[in-house]
């Protein structure tokens, strides 16, 4: 309740009223004229609301608005304690579940339990190593013999290890330090600050080519550079200029998004006759293949053409099943195929805005579509990814298809030309990233790219780490088999000098490559290691300038996520580890790098989505043929729920122990920064090391409860 104010308003009292409104957690005060105002006024005009001479606050109003300001503090306050109190309650019960990345469950793309258990070992080696050597550099510093960089260039003499007196190293202790600074100085220091050196200049390297494509992106904007197609003639309802066009949507177990996406690939604005939709199943429940078989047979009784097809051998994962679709006896009859990944959703004029580019232009191979996410904002981690696809597309596709007429195919959402396909050599098997694969066939055909940025489809984001984590695996491990692969074609093909190094040098090694190798070797191994060896540096616009400038760049496409710059830097090292412990089990061939592991779905929107479609239908067919068309919402409903249920008592949020590791690496760092001052390392590291806490015990994305 709040108190009363009345002796506030007595005559007596000479000053400027103040209406205070208590609201929880915060009070708000507005200031109000009184007539002592309007007396000091004096001839001021009373229209113009300019005061000339109103007298200051006196000591009551100053004393109120700062117990204002301290209850808003005290509220601030209260709203952290709580946030903290929760946040240590999620991470008691995240460790008391006792469910790690290490067991049977886990991802089977992480690779092989040997090869996890080698690379886990790699970085418990250099925690508890930072753990001995902070024991150490504390019992040092307490006893007053913490030397610095600065002392070890004042004593030039000390590679003859010739302390001064004043250090004291006189006991047992005294002389194991003293031996360790020259081990470190003689040793240690001169590799490390090479490493550091070379990954730094790698840095710079893989940053001015952030920076170039960034101008090359604004120069777009700038100038309107963008693809023009040929114009359809007026005669579209004749059918003479809707070329045959085959779709294809494969799919694996995909229960939760099935519906929508066959919904609003059947109402894509095209001739039916055409159009030919191909749903290529690969799943292996039986509850879902009835389904999807269900699904399909509704749509084909209102007049859609769409087969249902179904592989008994499932090889080659979705390289395999489009493969296998491609083998039909029809498809001879089609000129183009579009494909759309489970989870897509193309817009009804998606085939009117991507075909025409082909009129005209037999060199073209491919007509890629923007993606647009439909659960953005479900979280921090979609958030996150927001801002890196973003880039991906407006900035890297974008410019790459503008200038070069060449970028990595995103496997979905995409128009091909069936005749590049097959003078490419069609569908292989080799990689899980097949989609790359046939891109980069097809540049050293001498075929042609076109992305439009202004043509979205909408899909979906991972919203757990652990989908995520899979998901960025095969990522980063399919290009360095494909890199190992291609090579001998790359250098033996046709294709222009300044084409080959693009592919080499840009494509895969800068991009592939050297991106994951340095941010992980950079900022969580030797930035840490530099703390216990003070003689190697890392200078601060290394540390702090450079990296902030590219997380700004990189948001850029992204204007909304300027709150997250912070948060984007700081996953972005985190995720490192994955990347890099992908990319080198995919150099090398090491573990389980060819296995595909299908990115879960949530499928939130799908009921809306669908009926937003269902509303849609009478444009096209009648009434009753209408009614078989719409799903029946019960009982896939029902059933959807019963396995959900199910899922929900297997589904569990983990403990990473690689990031755990990390984060307990980067901290104990951190902490022997603040011994010696290091400044920017201490903060960074200090938040780089929360940042590998939360996310090695999953507090990030989905929570399962």
């Amino acid at each position: 309740m709040a108190p009363s104010f009345k002796w506030w308003s007595k005559e007596t009292h000479r000053g400027t009223p103040v209406v205070v409104k208590m609201e929880n957690p915060n009070w708000s005060i507005s200031e109000i004229s009184s007539l002592d105002d309007e007396e000091d006024v004096g001839g001021a005009d009373e229209f113009s609301g300019v005061r000339k001479g109103g007298r200051g606050k006196n000591a009551k109003q100053i004393t109120w608005v700062l117990l204002l300001r301290a209850h808003r503090a005290a509220g601030c306050l209260t709203y952290f304690a709580s946030a903290a109190v929760g946040l240590a309650s999620a991470v008691r019960r995240r460790v008391s579940s006792g469910r790690t990345d290490s067991e049977s469950g886990a991802s089977p793309a992480e690779g092989s339990p040997a090869v996890r258990r080698r690379f886990y070992s790699c970085i418990k080696i250099f925690l508890w190593l930072s753990i001995v050597l902070l024991a150490f550099e504390i019992v040092a510093y307490l006893k007053g013999w913490h030397i610095t960089a600065a002392d070890l260039r004042n004593f030039p003499d000390l590679h003859g290890i010739s302390l001064p007196s004043s250090f004291g190293f006189r006991s047992l202790f005294g002389s194991i330090y003293s031996g360790w600074v020259r081990f470190r100085v003689d040793y240690l220091a001169p590799p490390l600050q090479f490493l550091a050196n070379a990954c730094v200049i790698l840095f710079l390297i893989q940053s001015a080519d952030r920076f170039i494509l960034c101008l090359g992106c604004f120069l777009i904007r700038f100038k309107g550079i963008k693809p023009v197609p040929k114009a359809i003639g007026e005669d579209e309802e004749a059918g003479e200029h809707f070329p045959m066009v085959l779709i294809q949507m494969p799919m694996c177990n995909e229960r939760e998004v099935y519906q929508q996406s066959i919904a609003a690939v059947c109402s894509i604005d095209w001739p039916k006759s055409n159009m030919l939709i191909q749903v290529l199943d690969d799943s292996d429940e039986p509850t879902t293949q009835a389904l999807i078989k269900e699904e399909v047979e509704k749509w084909e009784q209102t007049g859609i053409r769409i087969v249902y097809r179904h592989r008994v051998i499932r090889d080659g994962y979705k390289a395999g099943n489009l493969k296998s679709a491609m083998s039909c006896s029809y498809v001879k009859d089609y000129e183009f195929v579009a494909i759309f990944d489970a989870d897509f959703q193309p817009t009804p004029d998606f085939l009117k805005r991507t075909v025409p580019y082909f009129k005209g232009n037999d060199e073209l191979a491919l007509v890629q579509a923007r993606w647009s996410f439909v659960n953005k904002d479900e979280n921090l981690l979609t958030r996150l990814q927001n801002i890196n696809l973003c880039f991906h597309f407006e900035v890297e596709q974008q410019v790459n298809g503008i200038f070069i007429n060449f970028f990595g195919f995103n496997g979905t959402a995409g128009v091909w030309r069936i005749k590049a396909l097959e003078d490419s050599g069609g569908w292989l098997e080799r990689t899980t990233v097949e989609d790359m694969d046939i891109a980069v066939r097809a540049h050293l055909k001498g075929w042609k790219f076109i992305f439009l940025n202004d043509v979205e489809c909408q899909c979906e984001l991972p919203e757990s780490y652990e989908a995520y984590r899979k998901q960025q695996h095969r990522w980063h491990s399919g290009p360095m088999q494909l890199f190992r692969l291609c090579l001998p074609d790359i250098i033996r093909s046709k294709i222009a000098f300044w084409k080959k190094a693009n592919l080499i040098f840009l494509f895969f090694l800068l991009r592939k490559l050297i991106l994951p190798f340095y941010s992980f070797t950079l900022f969580c191994i030797i930035l840490p290691m530099t703390m216990f060896v003070p003689e190697a540096e890392l200078p601060a616009w290394v540390v702090c300038y450079i990296p902030a400038t590219m997380s700004f760049l990189n948001i850029l496409p992204a204007p909304r996520s300027f709150p997250f710059i912070v948060p984007y830097l700081l996953f972005e090292n985190t995720m490192s580890v994955t990347k890099f412990n992908a990319m080198i089990s995919g150099l090398f061939q090491l573990g389980s790098a060819y296995e595909w592991v299908v990115t879960k779905k949530s499928g939130r929107s799908s009921e809306g989505d669908l009926l937003s479609l269902v509303e849609k239908e009478p444009k096209h067919h009648h009434h009753h043929q209408r009614s078989g068309s719409v799903p029946v919402f019960n009982t896939v409903k029902k059933e959807a729920e019963n396995e959900t249920r199910k899922e929900l008592k297997k589904k569990h949020n983990r403990i990473y122990r690689k990031e755990l590791a990390l984060a307990f690496l980067l901290l104990t760092a951190a902490a022997r920064s603040l011994l010696s001052a290091q400044g920017i390392h201490f903060y960074f590291l200090l938040f780089q090391g929360i940042s590998f806490l939360v996310v090695g015990l999953d507090l990030i994305g989905e929570q399962i409860e």
